[in-house]
């Protein structure tokens, strides 16, 4: 069974904190960052914006908040999309100098100019700045809900350990929301985009309540109560996404500090109850070895610390025990150890745990999927958008060694190239270094089966596996011989092994230069008339293609 801690211990010190000094620094410490970011729901690189700050939170997440703030034209909801603005975000906007989205402040400070506003190219750089630079007042927070009155209460503490620049101060209590689903013109998610760190309420009003006493030694202890309402602008709220920043101002812009706090939960029903959340999708494989993960919540009062995880694939058992220290109504992504088994065309994973108050919820099941199977011979179709410069791709063997690449590509083009592949599991990866997807990728083997599609904005990476059985196609020429040289070339091009095959040479924006037909075994170009660049032949023999870079230099 699974070890818990004691409730009891959980309200002590929330009781305590509450009526005492005891949960704020004395001592000198540096800035901690605010960064509030302006995004929307129709917005091509929020995402991007939304990465790079997680990035940094990542490198600090006990001292960076991140708020999302939805204002502007990119938030305002069109047909049935939710509605995620708030009544401050204009104003919080209006003081900044915002002109486009995605951006941002860090801690509302004017690093050059007269404006506040930083593009997510300036967040990480900026936020290290005050990361390092001393701050002037310290603050803590912690918080709790009851779930039988959705009533939400945080307790503050702040201590001055020298005096701020402004003789009055503002105390601002945000609420947060996390893990709401709705739509995203980036990001390649459609309406299922996760929406994190989203602004929905603060407690204190539009500038924050007034701190006067700001002076070295001063110190402020306040608590609020709150009711969280069922929905924001009919969005349903869900108690378990639920956070808190709070922050100090000097005046409505400088914030010397903040910190982020996540509340404990009362009013549960059960003490001793883990559920099984979610199994993330698997999606089809050729691999034998499988490494799944599962969501794991804990929907009892106690915090859990240790639990035995069952988890069988195509009837084979295996256990795991996971560790740390989950408290209530909280959720972690579990990574189950990889093990060999049998792949079956469709495939079966179920997840277990041991008894508790509640057994419903304790066991999971979930399908997969073999995946597609080819001759091996492999032809890859790439059809760039218009930012074919942003294109990559790669094709790694079941080593995870890199057997092909390409890219990066002109702009609105078709390339086809076409390997001879070994039996074996393959991963295909498209890439796009801006992070928006766009180009179309289509891997077929020589009978035409689909080994793999991409289409649309898809984000930073697609991926997926197909398997070969290393037989090439009756129709194809082998291209493994085919030589081309030299490489780069300035007048002849000598191409060797591809007798009888038909050739096509175009340019790097896709324009047709040459053609010749039936070329002899050890065929010679005349590129001697070529400018100087980038060039690409295309080699078709009995309906295989092939496509080689070269360049060309004077």
């Amino acid at each position: 069974m699974f070890k818990k801690l004691s409730l009891s211990l959980v309200f002590t010190v929330f009781a305590f904190g509450s009526y005492a000094q005891t949960i704020v620094s004395t001592s000198p410490q540096d800035k901690n960052v605010v960064l509030e970011e302006f995004t929307g729901i129709y917005c091509q690189f929020c995402p991007d914006g939304h990465a790079r700050a997680q990035a940094i939170k990542d490198g600090n997440p006990d001292r960076v908040s991140l708020i999302n703030i939805h204002t502007g034209g990119f938030a305002n909801p069109s047909g049935n999309a939710p509605d995620f603005r708030t009544n401050y975000g204009a104003a919080i906007a209006a003081q900044t100098g915002l002109t486009g989205y995605p951006s941002g402040t860090v801690n509302r400070h004017v690093f050059s100019g007269n404006n506040t506003i930083l593009d997510r190219g300036q967040w990480a750089i900026r936020a290290n700045e005050i990361l390092g630079t001393a701050s002037n007042v310290n603050i803590a927070a912690e918080a709790n809900i009851d779930i039988q009155t959705n009533e939400l209460t945080v307790h503050v503490e702040a201590y001055y350990t020298s005096n701020s620049a402004e003789s009055t101060n503002k105390l601002n209590v945000a609420v947060l929301q996390d893990n709401t689903k709705g739509p995203q013109s980036g990001g390649g998610q459609g309406s299922n985009y996760n929406h994190m760190h989203r602004l929905v309420d603060l407690i204190t009003g539009q500038w924050g309540e007034d701190i006067t006493n700001t002076t070295a030694g001063s110190f402020i202890d306040r608590t609020f109560t709150y009711t969280i309402p069922a929905d924001y602008r009919d969005v349903p709220t869900n108690l378990a996404d639920m956070k808190v920043v709070v922050f100090i101002t000097e005046t409505t812009q400088e914030i010397p500090t903040g910190v982020t706090t996540l509340p404990t939960y009362t009013g549960l029903t059960n003490n001793n109850d883990a559920a099984i959340a979610e199994i993330p999708e698997i999606e089809p494989t050729c691999d034998t070895e499988l490494s799944a993960n599962v969501v794991i919540k804990n929907l009892g009062a106690d915090p859990i610390t240790s639990l035995p995880i069952t988890y069988t694939i195509n009837g084979e058992a295996n256990t795991f025990t996971w560790t740390g220290n989950l408290l209530s109504l909280r959720s972690e992504t579990v990574s189950l150890p990889a093990v060999t088994y049998t792949l079956n065309s469709t495939n079966t994973l179920e997840v277990t745990i041991p008894n508790d108050d509640d057994n419903s919820n304790n066991s999971l099941t979930t399908t997969f999927d073999q995946a597609a199977e080819g001759t091996g011979t492999v032809n890859l179709e790439i059809r760039t958008d218009a930012y074919g410069s942003e294109c990559r791709w790669n094709l790694r063997d079941s080593n995870g060694n890199i057997i092909e690449n390409g890219g990066p590509y002109p702009n609105n083009t078709t390339v086809n190239l076409t390997f001879n592949l070994d039996a074996d599991c393959y991963l295909f990866t498209g890439i796009d270094t801006w992070g928006d997807g766009g180009t179309r990728f289509t891997l077929t083997d020589s009978d035409g089966t689909q080994l793999f599609y991409a289409v649309g904005n898809w984000g930073a990476e697609t991926t997926g596996q197909f398997g070969s059985n290393g037989v090439l196609g009756t129709n194809d020429f082998s291209t493994e011989n085919i030589a081309l040289y030299p490489n780069p070339a300035s007048t002849v091009l000598n191409l060797k092994n591809a007798e009888n095959a038909n050739i096509e040479v175009y340019d790097i924006l896709g324009k047709l230069i040459l053609t010749q037909n039936n070329i002899d075994v050890d065929a010679q170009i005349n590129v001697a008339n070529l400018q100087a660049g980038t060039y690409f032949i295309k080699i078709s023999k009995d309906n295989s293609v092939t496509t080689k870079k070269f360049l060309v230099t004077k």
